[in-house]
Formats: structure tokens, C-alpha cells, sequence
């Protein structure tokens, strides 16, 4: 099969660019040509922020790439990560100019909301999804704290939502949880069209029977990953539990600085994927305190192949991919007394949570291995083709 793989990169690398390369290393393993099509969002610093609005409506410079690619190459199917800003959805209208299918990866809520988390002001926000304009959004400056950002990524979504870009245009929309799924049902694409795959490891991760006594917390530092509320959390229980945290981010100095005056809390910086997976080896826990709802976090997939359990938001993506009692426990997202409340029982429950250490190796070798993981893509692919070509 050839695939078109579409990506516009991040200019900081995340996981989208980190699934992009992951999902075209499996097919290319499995012997597919994998055709990839980038851009990169490094020229955005160099470009007035006018061209980049008018080039997320429409770029004919993209149009006129994939156009001429599909041509050459002759694809089965176009898979399109992420096309924001600079790609357009520009791309899909070749793609269907040239009887080409098309599959769309929903990572984020970017079709909604300005800011693509459905977050602001510490808290979960959906105002804007039933607002033809995103006013809401254009008032809170929800695009990085800019009016003229937010005006821009606002005509964005209003143009697209008006000439229903997305529903006429995109196949099949590939969404990551059941949480997201039943979400983008809500706001009105159509069941049919959404077909779950979550993300995937591609290593066998071996496991570890020493488990050392921390918790760890690895991502981005930042309001919306929950930090403060871990933080707080921490005063309450940092002697009984001590907890690392590993990553970056705006709130590296509030971490650092009470890291520094505080016992119980070790500020270990930004590591390696393997660093992760090692410390992941070694924890009693992974807590993980987002606010938003996030699409679908790795680090928690990565906690579930090395059979560590996770204490997580009971909120969007957390809440079915977290079952309680099995693979975690839920907290209520926010709350710094029912954090500590889910870490108290960790540790006044050991046989429990020994028990929970098999069942979340369990729960990655049956849902997030990269063999499960082909089987679920090449079937949306097939899938995809046949419903084109009406058979």
C-alpha cells in the first residue's frame, strides 16, 4: 500500500511529531511505502502573522505540492496528522480532486477550540463549540494570550466550519480515546466517520519486580499539566512518598524553587525517552494531574508497559484510559486533598497495588502493542478504500 503521510511539525517537537514518526516506521516495517510530506513551523518566526492566517485558510502552495506528489506517486490513501497552520486543508481538496481518500488524525480539539485544549483559566472550557464565531475564544485571547492571534486562528476555524471543510472532505477521522470519540460525536461529526486507534509503543519494554519508593511525574511544565495542584499536594505527603519530577516548561522556576526548600520533592530536569522509561521501571507510580483533557498521553501508555500504575485526573482522556481499581486510581481533577486521598491508598494498599502492577502490563500488551496497533491502521485504511470505491 502507498500513504501519503502529512505532518506539519511542531516547533517544539511533542507527541504528534513523535506519533507522525512512529506510525511511519511501523508501516514502512510492514513493508508499505510510506510517501512523507512536511512542513516545519520554524518559519513562522520570519513570517507576519497575516500571511500565516490567510495561508491556515487556504495554501496553494501545499495545494499544488500534494497535487503534483499524488500524481507522481500514486497513492492508496492520504493520512494527514496535524495541517496547522501552514498546510491548509488545502491539501484534502487535492487529494479529492485526484479520487484519493483521505484519513485525519484527531490529536488535539483544534477544529473547536483556538487554543486546541479546551482549556482557560485553570479549568476545562468548551464555550466556543456552539458559536458559529469563536468570540469566546477571541475575547479570552485564547491563541498564546494574542488578539491578533486569536482573531486569526478565530476567521480560521469560522471559514472552515462554514464551507464544512472537514465533513465533506475528510473520509475518516481517526480519533485516540473513547473519550474524544464520543466528544466529536457530540459536536457533530458523524459516528460512521470516526474509527478509535490510540497511540502505540514500538519497544518491548522489559519489566522490573523492584519497585523503589517515588512517585514520578514526567511532562510539560506548564497550568494546564496540573502542576501546582501536584505540588501542593506534596506538602501533605512528600515525607511518606517522595516524588521526582522530569520535564520542562513556563513553571520550571516555581518547580525548582520548591524543590529546593522542600523535602520530598526532586526537580531531576528534561530526560530522554529512555531515562523515562527507566524511571518508570523503578517507580511505585506515576501521577498524572492534567486539568485539560488531553488527547492521548504516552507517558501513560509507557506506565502500562512497564507495569507501573498511574494516579490520574478523573477528566477527559484519563477517565477511559485510567480504569480504577485496575490499572490506577482517579482523583478529582484539581483537587489537591483528593490527590493526596489516591496517593494515601497507594500506599496503604500494597497487595492491591502489586496486583495492579500486572494488570497494566496486561492492559498494554492487549490494547497499545505496535502489532495491535498495525492491525487497527491498516484496517481504517482498508476500510477507508473500500467505502470510497463503494464496494
Amino acid at each position: 500500500m502507498k500513504v501519503i503521510m502529512v505532518h506539519n511539525t511542531h516547533l517544539f517537537p511533542g507527541g504528534e511529531d513523535r506519533s507522525f514518526a512512529l506510525e511511519s516506521d511501523l508501516l514502512r516495517k510492514h513493508n508499505h511505502q510510506v510517501i512523507p510530506y512536511e512542513r516545519n513551523n520554524k518559519i513562522i518566526a520570519h513570517t507576519p502573522l497575516w500571511k500565516i492566517g490567510l495561508r491556515s485558510l487556504w495554501s496553494q502552495e501545499d495545494y499544488d505540492a500534494v497535487l503534483k506528489l499524488i500524481r507522481k506517486c500514486r497513492p492508496d490513501i492520504l493520512h494527514a496528522q496535524n495541517t496547522f497552520p501552514l498546510i491548509s486543508p488545502s491539501i484534502y481538496y487535492a487529494a479529492q480532486r485526484e479520487n484519493v481518500p483521505v484519513v485525519m488524525s484527531l490529536r488535539n480539539y483544534r477544529l473547536y477550540c483556538l487554543n486546541a485544549y479546551f482549556f482557560r483559566d485553570g479549568k476545562a472550557c468548551e464555550l466556543c463549540v456552539d458559536q458559529l464565531i469563536p468570540l469566546s475564544g477571541i475575547k479570552h485571547r485564547c491563541y498564546q494570550n494574542s488578539l491578533p492571534g486569536s482573531l486569526v486562528t478565530a476567521s480560521m476555524l469560522t471559514f472552515h466550519r462554514l464551507l464544512k471543510v472537514y465533513e465533506r472532505q475528510v473520509n475518516t477521522f481517526i480519533v485516540l480515546t473513547e473519550f474524544a470519540r464520543e466528544k466529536f460525536i457530540s459536536y457533530g461529526i458523524p459516528a460512521r466517520k470516526l474509527r478509535l486507534k490510540p497511540n502505540f509503543l514500538d519497544d518491548d519494554v522489559p519489566l522490573n519486580s523492584c519497585r523503589e519508593n517515588f512517585a514520578l511525574f514526567s511532562g510539560r511544565l506548564s497550568a494546564e499539566k496540573g502542576i501546582e495542584v501536584l505540588l501542593q499536594a506534596w506538602k501533605d505527603i512528600g515525607q511518606k512518598l517522595p516524588l521526582k519530577i522530569a520535564g520542562s516548561g513556563p513553571l520550571e522556576p516555581m518547580v525548582r524553587q520548591l524543590a529546593d526548600i522542600q523535602d520530598g520533592i526532586e526537580y531531576i530536569g528534561q530526560k530522554t525517552n529512555d531515562q523515562i522509561l527507566s524511571l518508570l521501571r523503578r517507580a511505585s507510580v506515576l501521577v498524572f494531574p492534567s486539568l485539560w483533557y488531553e488527547g492521548m498521553p504516552r507517558i501513560i501508555i509507557e506506565a502500562f508497559a512497564t507495569g507501573t500504575p498511574v494516579v490520574g485526573s478523573n477528566l477527559g482522556a484519563m477517565s477511559t484510559l485510567i480504569e480504577h481499581g485496575k490499572t490506577g486510581i482517579h482523583f478529582r481533577a484539581g483537587d489537591a486533598q483528593d490527590l493526596v486521598r489516591a496517593v494515601s491508598w497507594v500506599r496503604d494498599h500494597p497487595d492491591n497495588w502489586d496486583v495492579m502492577h500486572r494488570s497494566t502490563r496486561l492492559e498494554f500488551e492487549e490494547k497499545y502493542s505496535s502489532d495491535i496497533n498495525y492491525d487497527l491502521l491498516i484496517d481504517i485504511y482498508k476500510q477507508t478504500i473500500n467505502e470510497y470505491s463503494g464496494l
